[in-house]
């Protein structure tokens, strides 16, 4: 097994488009590195230039100690795994698997052994004289992680490989592919648009934004201390609530205004960051996760509250969302605004002048609220994030 490194990679494409900028990145040996961005991002190119796929415009991708920039793809010891299976159809499971180990002329004993136990390892040594016609997406998907498996590479490249099953199938595949790659302790690079599957597999995150590293962090660093309001909307579902307001020094409190409510920030966040103090007198973003808000019939009698009028609920069995439109300024993002941009001036324009905004909470299931009732809601200071509206940044030291 081997680490990965990318030392200042840059890809752009021969019609100009820039696809992947001054990436810098260590893969540690025997980690599971998830890339995850929205399309476009850069993160299956980023992928695909690892593999020899796609050539290395800047900087180099180092294999252990070998630098792979000029290695054909079947030399780099890497094997990849695809959206699409690439499974050859006139082949069993059996020679699809032992395909690769064939092209090197691996003795045919060594091979079948390889195979046969790497199937039984994936649960599949019963399917291994079928074709991959007579599968279901589950059991393909496994034929392909297994035929990866057999050649022992120094690190597997997986391209969304969930992301054609349905989804109590890909709940369960998440596990079967992280179970597997703790088991072999391969180094692994796992590319999804699906933030979900990044925070359930990932040992790191590596968030990506317009070819850029965002942010590389374990799942919960980069959950609970996002550095930039793309990440911060970006990672969790529902997304992050982000409103502006203004920071006061009142005496020994920090202030919070929202519209005409206002929040008392935390005592231990004032002092861990005191760049919370420093932005006193000016509007910054407000950050609150769907979790950090409670139906206020439901909290203890000492929590902070805001109200609002509940717009709609959505009963998931033990938990309750529900979203409640309150008087604030909405934080308006650059994708927001591009994409407001994209449909109409007056879009962006409305989005930006909006005093009122809708916020998600993620209440307990006993709560009783409804659509058109005026309520009052808890919100768990100690949980607040605080970004610059002029940089983007997170307000953190």
């Amino acid at each position: 097994m081997a680490d990965v490194t990318f030392d200042g990679v840059g890809k752009v494409f021969p019609d100009g488009t820039r696809a992947v900028r001054d990436f810098n990145l260590e893969v540690r040996d025997g980690e599971f590195m998830v890339f995850v961005g929205p399309s476009g991002c850069g993160k299956t190119t980023a992928l695909r230039m690892v593999a020899g796929l796609e050539d290395v415009t800047e900087g180099e991708i180092v294999l252990g100690e070998t630098v792979i920039n000029d290695l054909d793809p079947q030399r780099r010891d890497v094997a990849m795994v695809f959206q699409n299976y690439a499974l050859y159809p006139h082949m069993t499971v059996r020679e699809n698997m032992g395909f690769g180990l064939r092209m090197r002329k691996v003795p045919k004993k060594t091979t079948e052994a390889k195979v046969v136990d790497i199937a039984r390892i994936l649960g599949i040594h019963d399917l291994l004289e079928r074709k991959p016609g007579q599968l279901s997406g589950g059991q393909r998907q496994r034929v392909a992680m297994g035929r990866a498996i057999v050649r022992e590479p120094q690190a597997f490249l997986m391209d969304e490989p969930l992301s054609n099953l349905d989804a109590k199938l890909r709940v369960q595949m998440r596990a079967e592919v992280s179970r597997i790659q703790s088991d072999l302790g391969v180094t692994t690079i796992y590319v999804t648009h699906d933030q979900v599957e990044a925070l359930t597999m990932g040992d790191r995150i590596a968030v990506m934004r317009k070819g850029e590293l965002q942010q590389v962090d374990g799942p919960e660093a980069v959950y609970e201390s996002p550095v930039n309001l793309f990440v911060a909307t970006f990672i969790g579902s529902p997304a992050m609530n982000l409103v502006e307001a203004q920071l006061e020094q009142r005496g020994d409190r920090l202030v919070c205004t929202i519209g005409d409510q206002e929040l008392t920030v935390d005592p231990d966040q004032v002092r861990t960051c005191p760049e919370l103090t420093r932005a006193s007198g000016r509007r910054i973003g407000l950050g609150i996760r769907p979790e950090a808000l409670e139906d206020a019939a439901l909290a203890g009698e000492n929590a902070q509250t805001l109200a609002g009028v509940v717009v709609l609920t959505e009963p998931l069995g033990s938990e309750r969302l529900v979203h409640i439109e309150m008087e604030a300024t909405p934080v308006v993002t650059e994708e927001v605004a591009e994409a407001a941009e994209n449909a109409a001036e007056v879009l962006r324009e409305g989005l930006a002048n909006s005093r009122r905004t809708v916020v998600v909470g993620r209440f307990d299931a006993g709560s009783r609220v409804t659509a058109g009732d005026r309520i009052s809601f808890a919100v768990e200071t100690k949980k607040l994030h605080f970004f610059d509206l002029e940089t983007g940044l997170a307000l953190r030291y």
